[in-house]
């Protein structure tokens, strides 16, 4: 992959962050970030009223009904965004084009303007306004409806896409300051054995954490072996999505639950569905790496595999690992609309997001060089998942709106429903807002205890969200990285079809019988 920056080029991104500190500061000083805060706590009060006010058993008509989606036609963008990234790759004369970062850039950056476009001349209906607080956005009466735009660029990119990547972007740079050296015997049960660990991992330390934490020495004892594609695709399911059930700092998606009032160690309920489908894959990998890949290798490499082997050693846990538990810390209790535990204070807009720069700068400045180096640590894979998200947040506006707006009559009553409606469009859209749109849409009530068809609802639509987010590469932000990683690492992955092709064939299999079983 090309556009990697070096590690070595570390004093760019500390400028950046240092510039992003110093801006968050003067915004502070303006009483900006506070007064961000302060609209969206006094929603928050406003609409607890409105929900008090409703009589007993009806809910209060949401504000969202006042406005109108965008025709289907205006989903086309989203969906040519993600033809490209299927297709170009695979294209003659335009792969190559394609490997720039640059020119994912271009290619999301312009289906993005082309939705801005229609929001611009095209849309002369109200619109919704998530961030800082909800509002129903008026169009202008003629001509241009700047206002319209603006709504969805904070949308997509204030209230979306910088909470988003500066989360990805942190475990990213932190867990790429820490090596796990070593070469094992690259056998069918190590490789098990880390998918294992990293499934464990994924939820304490969220997917991507454990993703970055785990895939450079999975591809270190794996380098003597020629067929290792599909032990990359399985730590993509397991590691990168399936793992990240038990708590909201694992997936996204139930992190916005957890948000919206869910219990914190809710998600711990899910244990069984998390046993089952992590026990099932990894059950599947050991079974094919055992039968099928181990045994095409060829002698040779066998034994290289068997007699270059070294432990494990682990470097760089100073600074990084207290530095990891600080955007654990920041996540779960940075929260703008929850007060600080054992306060009533409420944390300023963006505070969370500046603690965790901050955090990064600290791994850039106090952390070893020289791990970065042996990993081979470049900011490529996060500037590839920079790239292309910020247009799929962007394209995918219009999709949200209009689930939003017929999401409550689309016929979903039963867990099943729910579950595969939000895993199959978990697997094409973000799987954290598809997972607040059903949320919202099933009616769900955090307040009243979670029990019953509730509870069975809201385990349906986080499940969903988690697990069939493997679905595809743009399903979960980390798949992607590791992809861009392996790459570089000299691994030729499988296409996006050909990822599909493997997700169709081992996953659907198992999520149908989990679904069965406990949904």
């Amino acid at each position: 992959m090309h556009d990697a920056a070096p590690a070595g080029a570390g004093r760019l991104p500390l400028w950046g962050i240092a510039i992003a500190l110093a801006a968050y500061l003067v915004a502070a000083a303006l009483g900006l970030p506070q007064h961000g805060r302060d609209l969206l706590v006094h929603s928050q009060a406003a609409h607890a009223d409105d929900h008090d006010a409703a009589p007993h058993g009806d809910a209060a008509v949401p504000e969202s009904h006042a406005v109108a989606a965008p025709p289907v036609a205006t989903v086309l963008p989203f969906a040519l965004l993600l033809a490209a990234i299927a297709i170009l790759p695979l294209t003659p004369g335009l792969s190559h084009w394609w490997e720039h970062n640059s020119s994912k850039l271009v290619v999301a950056g312009l289906l993005a303007a082309i939705t801005l476009g229609y929001y611009l001349l095209g849309h002369r209906h109200p619109i919704d306004l998530h961030f800082p607080a909800h509002a129903v956005v008026q169009p202008a009466a003629a001509g241009l409806s700047w206002s319209t735009v603006g709504t969805v660029l904070i949308n997509a990119i204030l209230a979306e896409y910088i909470p988003f990547i500066t989360l990805l972007f942190a475990l990213y740079v932190i867990t790429g300051g820490v090596r796990i050296e070593g070469d094992l015997e690259a056998t069918p049960t190590t490789n098990a054995a880390f998918l294992a660990v990293g499934a464990v991992l994924a939820s304490f330390i969220g997917t991507t954490g454990a993703a970055m934490l785990l895939v450079r020495p999975l591809l270190e004892t794996n380098r003597e072996r020629r067929h290792v594609a599909h032990t990359l695709v399985f730590f993509i399911f397991i590691v990168c999505n399936c793992g990240g059930l038990l708590l909201p700092i694992g997936d996204p998606p139930l992190f916005l639950g957890y948000l919206q009032g869910v219990d914190f160690l809710w998600t711990m309920s899910l244990w069984n569905e998390w046993l089952f489908t992590n026990g099932s894959l990894l059950v599947i990998y050991w079974l094919w790496d055992t039968l099928i890949a181990h045994p095409r290798e060829t002698r040779a490499d066998v034994v290289r595999d068997r007699l270059l082997t070294r432990s494990l050693r682990f470097s760089g846990l100073w600074p990084n690992l207290p530095l990891m538990a600080g955007v654990i810390a920041a996540v779960a209790f940075l929260d703008p609309s929850k007060p600080f535990p054992g306060t009533s204070w409420h944390p300023w807009i963006y505070l969370r997001e500046t603690v965790l720069l901050g955090l990064v700068g600290l791994s850039l400045l106090l952390g070893s060089g020289e791990v970065r180096r042996k990993n081979a640590f470049t900011y490529g894979a996060i500037l590839e998942v920079a790239a292309l998200f910020i247009g799929i947040f962007i394209c995918m506006q219009p999709a949200l709106a209009l689930l939003h707006v017929h999401g409550a009559s689309l016929g979903l009553s039963s867990p099943q429903s729910y579950f595969w409606a939000t895993g199959s469009l978990s697997a094409v859209l973000d799987n954290a807002p598809t997972y607040l749109v059903f949320f919202e849409a099933a009616g769900i009530d955090p307040t009243d205890g979670l029990t019953g068809e509730e509870a069975r609802l809201l385990a349906a639509i986080s499940l969903g969200a988690v697990f069939l987010g493997a679905m595809t590469y743009i399903g979960n932000g980390p798949n992607f990285m590791v992809k861009a990683i392996a790459e570089q690492a000299g691994v030729k992955m499988p296409s996006f079809f050909g990822y599909v092709m493997y997700s169709m064939g081992v996953l659907l299999p198992v999520f149908a019988v989990m679904a069965w079983l406990f949904v």
